[in-house]
């Protein structure tokens, strides 16, 4: 029980932080004059990439986290 809920904390930070990606970005971008898809992409550029390490560190640790549960669970109900 304590793997499904550490999996759903690391599945969470990873949103929470992929959130904080796209929003710092779409902050930095709020005063220029113009703005699209490039100034986005742009702007999307100057987030850290270590930022991009954690979301997907976190994300796959939640998920093999809960993978791992559900297998434990599955052998041990049918033994």
């Amino acid at each position: 029980m304590v793997r499904i809920i550490i999996g759903s904390v690391f599945l969470l930070i990873s949103a929470i932080l992929y959130g904080t990606k796209y929003l710092s970005a779409a902050i930095s971008g709020v005063n220029s004059t113009s703005w699209g898809k490039d100034d986005f992409v742009r702007m999307l550029s100057y987030t850290p990439t270590l930022l991009n390490f954690y979301i997907y560190i976190s994300f796959i640790l939640g998920i093999s986290l809960l993978i791992w549960y559900v297998v434990d669970f599955y052998n041990k109900n049918n033994k």
